[in-house]
């Protein structure tokens, strides 16, 4: 591949924001694709060029692999980058994009195929050496899972084979449970990957979720750029990120990076991907558990801690430039934070409507990746997910009391969100002596619920807030000719909030 001049960005919201930013620093014109209700978000305002897609739902038009492919030829874009989500780890769509003489940005379509597959995944690790949770390397079926799952004992879980984001998995504890659970995950397995096979897996308690970040370049290099914590997670979906991870040992941490690197050897990967473990640190033991072919959401603290770009990285990649990065240290700590539009104290749903008001934090080592402004829009047809808070230090304690700061900075009214929740999980004790594990948040973890009393103090105060600024931009009126009458309609908008 020579050097690029276009790439289409097949992504919506934060991270198109994220590659966008990327292209226009190397001199490559970023060109986006956007769902009509996505008009006016701002990476379609950014980009060099924007083309609308058309669907019978927003979602269905970022997965419409013929009109992207379309577009993409259309706009003459000589590569293609996924982000993640959507068609990211879609081999079709690699091979389609491919097909079309146009350069995918990320791993080969084969790869995709291998290791999108769960249960392939695990007879690749095998083969790579690397140690296996307790489990089936087949499918189960609906009449033999009782008597396997008694081979592997219980609790176990079941896993969707084309499993991915959380879903199609069931932690079942005793026999008794298993049928339902098992019918349960097939279905949601059909219904988010279209296979519904399911295979088994031994539950590890009281363990740590780490992932190593690793590059190929499709030539049989590959390297591993650090590891990330992921194990402060509720119902396998991660809220809190870290690199490097603080309570391994050093020992341990070669092991992880060398059992990373040689499943990437073993298909030849090409481009970013991670891989997942679980791990033991006590008894400095670790298990394979899953490939993801794609930028993963929490790479900002694998950059943050080498001074790096990944994106920038995929791009020299894909075009055959440069060597992989060798023999780099962290040169500090960093932790990220996923702002979710959901109500921790209501069940955990997912909130939707109009940001009214935004403050966003900044300062020394801190790092916004988002796409949110006022007056945007939130719908519940994508991921909850608003924005990616990121720190960095020069050690994970100055990392957590900047991350305490900002988040008592960040503001969003308007809609629900996980800003408060997340509060009060990091200034828990536990949290800095490493005190969790991957359930913790589920099963021992209860935050603060602010009392009424609160909440009436802080409304009151808003209102306070807002009768002196009307009476600012009243006088503000008289002397600039400011738009009071826009910013009268603004004030209501907070008030109702």
């Amino acid at each position: 591949m020579g050097t690029l001049r276009s790439v289409l960005i097949a992504n919506r919201g934060e991270i198109a924001l994220r590659i966008l930013r990327t292209c226009k620093v190397l001199g490559i014109e970023p060109v986006c694709i956007f769902a009509p209700i996505d008009r006016h978000e701002l990476y379609v305002r950014f980009a060099s060029r924007a083309y609308p897609l058309t669907g019978d739902t927003p979602v269905s038009c970022y997965l419409d692999i013929d009109q992207i492919v379309w577009v993409a030829k259309k706009a003459g874009c000589d590569a293609l980058h996924p982000g993640y989500g959507f068609l990211s780890e879609q081999a079709a769509f690699a091979r389609a994009v491919e097909k079309a003489g146009i350069c995918f940005i990320g791993p080969t379509p084969e790869t995709m195929e291998v290791m999108g597959d769960k249960i392939e995944a695990r007879k690749v690790a095998k083969a790579a050496g690397v140690p296996l949770i307790p489990g089936t390397l087949e499918p189960v079926e609906r009449e033999k899972v009782v008597k396997e799952a008694e081979k592997v004992g219980f609790p176990l879980m079941l896993k969707a084979q084309g499993g991915g984001g959380g879903k199609g998995i069931r932690i079942v504890e005793k026999r008794e449970d298993l049928l339902d659970a098992f019918d349960r995950a097939t279905s949601e397995a059909k219904a988010s990957f279209g296979i519904g096979g399911l295979y088994l897996e031994k539950v590890i308690e009281k363990c740590r979720h780490v992932e190593v970040q690793i590059l190929g370049d499709g030539k049989g290099n590959v390297v591993a750029l650090g590891e990330r914590d992921c194990t402060l997670q509720r119902r396998h979906q991660k809220i809190v990120e870290e690199s490097p991870c603080p309570f391994i040992s050093e020992s341990l941490r070669r092991e992880l990076h060398e059992a990373a690197v040689r499943i990437g050897k073993e298909v030849n990967y090409r481009s970013a991907g991670t891989v997942e473990f679980l791990v033991e640190p006590e008894k400095e033991r670790f298990y394979f558990l899953e490939m993801n072919t794609r930028l993963q959401v929490e790479h900002p603290v694998t950059e943050m801690v080498f001074a790096l770009d990944l994106v920038e990285l995929q791009f020299q990649i894909a075009q055959g430039k440069g060597e992989l990065p060798q023999g780099l240290l962290p040169r500090g700590h960093s932790l990220e934070i996923r702002v979710v539009a959901e109500d921790p104290y209501g069940g955990f749903l997912p909130s939707t409507g109009e940001i009214t008001y935004l403050h966003l934090p900044s300062g020394p080592g801190v790092r916004l990746d988002s796409a949110l402004y006022e007056g945007q829009k939130i719908t519940p047809y994508f991921d909850p997910m608003l924005a990616k808070l990121i720190l960095f230090g020069k050690n994970r304690k100055k990392v957590l009391l900047r991350a305490r700061q900002a988040l008592e900075e960040f503001h969003i009214l308007g809609v629900s969100n996980n800003l408060s929740y997340v509060l009060s999980l990091l200034e828990d004790p536990r949290i800095e002596r490493g005190e969790y594990h991957t359930r913790f948040l589920e099963e021992e973890f209860s935050p603060p619920v602010p009392e009424n009393g609160v909440v009436a103090a802080m409304a009151a105060g808003l209102a306070a807030f807002l009768k002196e600024e009307e009476k600012t931009l009243a006088q503000e009126e008289k002397e600039k000719k400011v738009n009071y009458w826009k910013f009268l309609g603004r004030v209501e908008r907070l008030r109702k909030w």
